[in-house]
């Protein structure tokens, strides 16, 4: 396949991740650092068998602890916070945060995806907010600063790309882009794994056909992967190439100036 990019929308589109949202939104409110403090929030710490449902970056990194794991997989260590999740307080704060992106862009081009992740379109804010990259440092910055928790951005021109490239490479670099000519060297030799959309059953099946990298799948047959999965396969296929042509929200040009410097906007019509 010979991919006329010219022909692909160029949106400039940032998917922002909090970093272990729960167990910072603790961190914050006990007076910890979450960047280099020990917590570890679960649905019951009276339970043993209690799933983890966040774990701070140290936690990950020096005990291996992450959402999914146990209670009782925690090393009891007096420098180990274990806190019960408190769901209302953190979709407090993630409603905060909505609140923040609409500073940089009207309401309607932010898509909060979930509590702790959203996408927002910077189309036509260039000369307020810069390069998409100046832009997503401003808003790294000021989610820092407003509330002191960590977050991570991928850029893309479209949803797919911002989402793989966070997920990728934003959540070790802290800010990570990709373009459409940068995908056979970005994302192909991505693992099967580590891309959005792709779950462990679809994993296997893709495995069983001999592909292991989304590079695989780009250069795979569109024909064979629509004949064994029908649409998904084709959207496969497409999403491989770094093709996503879903809605990207709405353009900020169309939308008065002053409503980007409003925290809460009314819906336009």
């Amino acid at each position: 396949m010979l991919l006329d990019i010219s022909c692909l929308p160029k949106n400039k589109i940032l998917c922002i991740d909090m970093k272990s949202f729960y167990a910072s939104c603790e961190c914050v409110d006990h007076g910890l650092d979450p960047l280099e403090d020990y917590v570890v929030v679960v649905s019951d710490k009276n339970r043993s068998g209690s799933v983890v449902l966040a774990a701070s970056p140290k936690m990950k990194q020096d005990y291996g602890i992450r959402t999914g794991s146990r209670l009782y997989e925690v090393p009891c260590r007096r420098h180990i916070h274990i806190f019960n999740a408190r769901m209302k307080r953190y979709l407090e704060i993630s409603v905060q945060i909505t609140e923040l992106f609409s500073t940089f862009v009207p309401f309607e081009a932010i898509l909060t995806y979930s509590v702790d992740e959203s996408w927002i379109t910077l189309d036509g804010t260039e000369k307020l907010h810069g390069s998409p990259k100046e832009a997503a440092q401003k808003i790294r910055s000021a989610i820092w600063n407003q509330f002191g928790l960590p977050s991570c951005i991928g850029i893309g021109p479209n949803r797919f790309i911002s989402k793989v490239v966070l997920d990728v490479y934003a959540k070790k670099q802290g800010i990570a882009e990709c373009t459409y000519e940068e995908v056979p060297k970005k994302l192909w030799p991505v693992p099967l794994r580590e891309v959005w959309g792709i779950g462990s059953r679809m994993e296997k099946h893709l495995n069983n056909m001999g592909m292991y990298t989304l590079g695989d799948v780009a250069n795979s047959s569109l024909d064979r992967l629509r004949k064994r999965f029908g649409v998904i396969g084709e959207q496969l296929y497409y999403h491989a190439w770094g093709i996503d042509l879903s809605p990207p929200f709405i353009d900020a040009r169309t939308f008065p100036q002053k409503s980007l410097s409003r925290p809460k906007l009314k819906k336009y019509k």
